[in-house]
C-alpha cells in the first residue's frame, strides 16, 4: 500500500523589529535641540526572554505549509533644522505586526509621536513625549532643561525602557539565533551644546531610534532598520521571493532564518 507522508503545521518561534524613528533637527544656535526618536516595536516569543514595554514572550505561531507575509521595515528619516523626524515603518511576519518607531520632534513641534516605542518630547515647545505601543516598547522622555547645555528634548522610549529627561530607553536583548544581541533602543535628545552635533543613526537592523541633533543648522539621526527573525524546524524549509535578503542558520533542531530586507509585498513559502 502505498501514499504520501505530509509535515506540518510548523511551531514557529519569531522575533520582529521595526524601524526605529528618525529623530528631530535642532533649532538656532543655542535654541533647542531636537527629541531623540523612538525605538520600533519589539514583539518576541522566545521561550524565557520577553517582548517590548515589559511583556512576557508570545505565544509560538504554529504555521501550515503555506505563503506568508514578510516585511522589514526601514528607518524613519532624521528631519532637518527646526523639523521633526519621520516615523519608523511597520515589520511584519504572518499575523505578527511590530510598529513602527516614534518620530523625533524638533525644538518647537507638536507631531504626534507615537510608536512602537515613543519619540522623545521637544526641546523647547514643552510639548508632551510619545507614547508607546502595549507589548511592544515603551514611551519617550519630557524634555530636560538641565542636560545638554539647556533646552533639550527628551530620549526616545526603547523597548526595555521608558525614556527619562533626555537619556532614551533601553533596548531588549534576544538569543532567538544562539548569540545574545540587544535591539530597540531609543535615541538621545539634544540641547544647545554637545559632543555630538548632527544626531547618530541607529544602526541597521536594530530598530534603535536615532538621536536628535543639538541646536544650530544640523539634522536629526535616522532610525535603524528593522529586522524579522523566525525559526523552523529542520524538516521544514523556508523559501523567499526575489528582492528578500536573508541569512540561515542552525540552532539545535531549527533553521533560524534571518531576514535583513524587503521589498514590497515579499513574502516567504513554507513547505
Amino acid at each position: 500500500m502505498s501514499g504520501t507522508f505530509s509535515v506540518g503545521p510548523f511551531a514557529c518561534t519569531y522575533l520582529v523589529v521595526a524601524g526605529g524613528g528618525g529623530a528631530g533637527g535642532g533649532a538656532g544656535v543655542g535654541v533647542a535641540g531636537g527629541g531623540g526618536a523612538g525605538a520600533g516595536g519589539y514583539r518576541c516569543s522566545v521561550s524565557g526572554e520577553s517582548s517590548g514595554g515589559g511583556a512576557s514572550a508570545e505565544t509560538p505561531l504554529s504555521l501550515a505549509k503555506g505563503n506568508y507575509i514578510v516585511t522589514v521595515g526601514a528607518g524613519g528619516t532624521g528631519g532637518p533644522q527646526g523639523s521633526p523626524g519621520t516615523k519608523g515603518s511597520e515589520s511584519a511576519f504572518s499575523t505578527i505586526v511590530s510598529e513602527g518607531g516614534g518620530l523625533g520632534r524638533d525644538a518647537d513641534d507638536f507631531t504626534n509621536a507615537d510608536g512602537g516605542s515613543g519619540g522623545g518630547a521637544s526641546g523647547s515647545a514643552g510639548g508632551a513625549a510619545g507614547s508607546g505601543t502595549a507589548g511592544q516598547g515603551y514611551a519617550g522622555g519630557s524634555r530636560n532643561d538641565g542636560a545638554a547645555g539647556s533646552y533639550a528634548g527628551g530620549g526616545g522610549g526603547g523597548a526595555g525602557a521608558a525614556g527619562s529627561g533626555r537619556t532614551p530607553g533601553a533596548g531588549v536583548s534576544s538569543s532567538i539565533t544562539d548569540s545574545a544581541v540587544t535591539r530597540s533602543a531609543g535615541g538621545y535628545g539634544q540641547g544647545t551644546s554637545n559632543f555630538i552635533s548632527p544626531g547618530v543613526a541607529g544602526g541597521s537592523n536594530t530598530g534603535d531610534g536615532g538621536n536628535g541633533a543639538n541646536s544650530g543648522s544640523n539634522v536629526g539621526g535616522n532610525g535603524g532598520s528593522g529586522v524579522v527573525i523566525f525559526t523552523l524546524p529542520l524538516q521544514g524549509l523556508a523559501t523567499f521571493s526575489a528582492g528578500v535578503t536573508f541569512s540561515t542558520g542552525t540552532v539545535g533542531i531549527n533553521t533560524v532564518y534571518t531576514v535583513t530586507e524587503t521589498d514590497p509585498g515579499s513574502t516567504v513559502t513554507i513547505a
